[in-house]
């Protein structure tokens, strides 16, 4: 585990970076969404429900786009989970090239929406979220949420 220091004093309990790794299969979607909901659990984060089921809908799409898409390239992913003292970001790498784009909505397709999906859950939350290169050739996909639901108004 590495700790996040903040501006102006140290860490606070549930603040620190986590990373895990899986093989790109099927089973490790929810294998992936149950590791991040525990480590929620289990750091005490004070992140609403709201947040944690778009959290772990966006752990689910980001690790099934990994598996379907990536795994003939790369046969194993990582999972990255960063909780700050507002923040909480979720990041999903993997040494495949190709970066992808979010689809426009086609309603007669039945499938390639997920990192629209994974764009508009973080646009509601109020957070952010972006595909960047790695220094090994890969991708990383991430989405930053705030702890607490975006006010409506």
């Amino acid at each position: 585990m590495v700790t996040i220091e903040r501006e102006g004093g140290d860490p606070l309990p549930y603040e620190g970076v986590w990373r895990f790794t899986a093989p790109a299969v099927d089973a490790s979607v929810p294998q992936a969404r149950h590791a991040v909901r525990d480590l929620l659990l289990r750091q005490g984060v004070p992140v609403a429900d709201e947040v944690v089921q778009g959290l772990l809908l966006i752990v689910s799409e980001l690790v099934t786009n990994a598996v379907r898409h990536a795994a003939l390239l790369s046969p194993m992913l990582a999972v990255e989970v960063a909780v700050g003292a507002e923040w909480i970001r979720v990041s999903v790498e993997d040494n495949h090239p190709y970066r992808p784009t979010a689809l426009e909505n086609d309603y007669g397709r039945t499938g390639g929406r997920g990192l629209l999906l994974v764009r508009e859950i973080t646009r509601e939350a109020g957070g952010a979220c972006e595909v960047e290169h790695t220094s090994t050739g890969g991708k990383v996909i991430w989405a930053a949420l705030p702890l607490k639901p975006a006010q409506t108004s």
